[in-house]
C-alpha cells in the first residue's frame, strides 16, 4: 500500500484533483464543451418532457455516459500524446478505440432518446 493521506483529508484532496481535471478538459478538449453544453440543453429539455421518472433519469444518465466516456477517451489520447507524435501502430488503435468507446455511448444515447421520444407520439 502506498503512503499518503486518509479519510477526509485523501477526500478533500481526490476532490481537488478532479475539478483539476474537469478544468483541464474544459480548457483543453472541445468535445468535452460539447458534449457538457448538449448535457445542459437536454436536461433542460428533458424536464418538459411528460415521461416516468425512470424515463427521465435514462434520459440524464445518458448524457452523463457521453461526458463520462469522452473524459476517459480524453485522458487516453492525452497520455498517448505525452509518449511522442510520431505514428505508431499501438498509438493510433489506442486513439481509434477510445473514439470508438464515444461513438458507442452517443449512439446508447441516441437511442435511448429516440425511443422514449416516439413512445410519446406513438
Amino acid at each position: 500500500m502506498k503512503p499518503g493521506n486518509t479519510g477526509v483529508v485523501r477526500i478533500v484532496k481526490a476532490a481537488g484533483y478532479s475539478m483539476q481535471g474537469l478544468k483541464a478538459a474544459w480548457q483543453h478538449e472541445a468535445a468535452i464543451r460539447q458534449e457538457i453544453v448538449l448535457l445542459v440543453v437536454l436536461t433542460a429539455v428533458s424536464f418538459f418532457l411528460p415521461v416516468s421518472f425512470v424515463e427521465h433519469i435514462l434520459l440524464i444518465a445518458s448524457l452523463f455516459l457521453v461526458v463520462i466516456v469522452e473524459l476517459l477517451n480524453s485522458a487516453i489520447e492525452a497520455v498517448v500524446d505525452r509518449i511522442g507524435h510520431e505514428f505508431h501502430e499501438l498509438s493510433g488503435r489506442a486513439k481509434d478505440i477510445g473514439s470508438a468507446a464515444v461513438f458507442v455511448a452517443l449512439m446508447l444515447t441516441g437511442g435511448i432518446w429516440l425511443a422514449i421520444i416516439l413512445k410519446l407520439f406513438w
